[in-house]
């Protein structure tokens, strides 16, 4: 599979939003190791310093081509200032990968107004803004790949994520019809419903998950993004819309399909009393 991944891979320009860390910083590294050249954005110069090092080590080639942009993706007069230079450099770009995104747990009374603004600034409009930028040379050229990061709370929410997980049912209804659209034209969209992965963000979230969360998420496993970032491409290569990185991940998606949301709500109904019984006899 390594020769068909540089095969399908090589040469081609690729924008990674989110990847100077976790499963962005992942795909990066594995894409250039199939010769492709890639173009990390991220808000943090000093982050994205560090991700360019990384790779730089990592792959110590002079044929590797790796550079980086600063910006905010929720910010479209700044994401698309941004990337004039790398356009007018690259010309189009072939795969675009919206790989940014935050999470921030907590139960709907406890959160603040403004997390939920932040959540849809960043995972649903920060993806709607990317696409816009590149999308017009796609168009022109009738190709190119959009790559769309949603979540398993993407398709299947639970206690503790109604701001985290509502970005996230976005960015699938963006997709849902953004393939639709694009179909015909040429471009090919995926969508990926990464589980939990060990990385930056995940260490961020568990501060904030409430007790209940934390039970249910136990009951899953924790992919590295080396792991996630491999099947992304390997999906996308495969000209796959919905990538399932994980095999757990595939047995709770199709276990959804075919329950149907009136026994997985009501099976996610006892988990939760279970978890809020055991919460209140702990305390006693």
């Amino acid at each position: 599979m390594a020769a068909t991944l540089t095969d399908f891979y090589q040469n081609k320009k690729v924008l990674i939003t989110g990847g100077s860390s976790g499963i962005g910083l992942a795909l990066a590294s594995l894409l250039i190791q199939h010769q492709a050249k890639v173009c990390i954005l991220a808000r943090t110069p000093e982050n994205l310093q560090k991700a360019v090092c990384e790779l730089e080590n990592t792959h110590p080639s002079p044929d590797v081509e790796i550079s980086s942009l600063t910006a905010d993706v929720s910010d479209s007069a700044n994401l698309n200032q941004a990337l004039s230079t790398l356009l007018s450099r690259w010309g189009k770009v072939d795969i675009l990968i919206n790989s940014a995104g935050v999470a921030h747990p907590g139960e709907f009374w406890q959160l603040e107004e403004k997390i939920f603004h932040h959540m849809m600034q960043i995972n649903y409009f920060g993806t709607v803004n990317a696409i816009r930028a590149v999308l017009p040379e796609m168009l022109t050229e009738k190709n190119g790949i959009i790559v769309n990061m949603s979540s398993v709370v993407g398709y299947m929410n639970i206690y503790g994520y109604t701001a985290y997980g509502a970005s996230k049912y976005a960015v699938t209804g963006l997709s849902d019809a953004l393939r639709m659209e694009l179909k015909p034209h040429g471009i090919q969209v995926s969508l990926v419903y990464p589980p939990d992965t060990d990385t930056p963000q995940l260490a961020y979230e568990n501060q904030y998950k409430p007790y209940v969360t934390k039970v249910l998420a136990s009951s899953g496993g924790i992919l590295k993004p080396d792991q996630v970032a491999r099947e992304i491409l390997i999906g996308v290569a495969r000209r796959k819309y919905i990538i399932l990185p994980g095999f757990e991940n595939k047995l709770i998606y199709f276990a959804f399909r075919l329950l149907g949301k009136g026994l997985t709500y009501a099976l996610m109904d006892r988990m939760v009393a279970s978890a809020l019984q055991r919460k209140t006899t702990a305390k006693k």
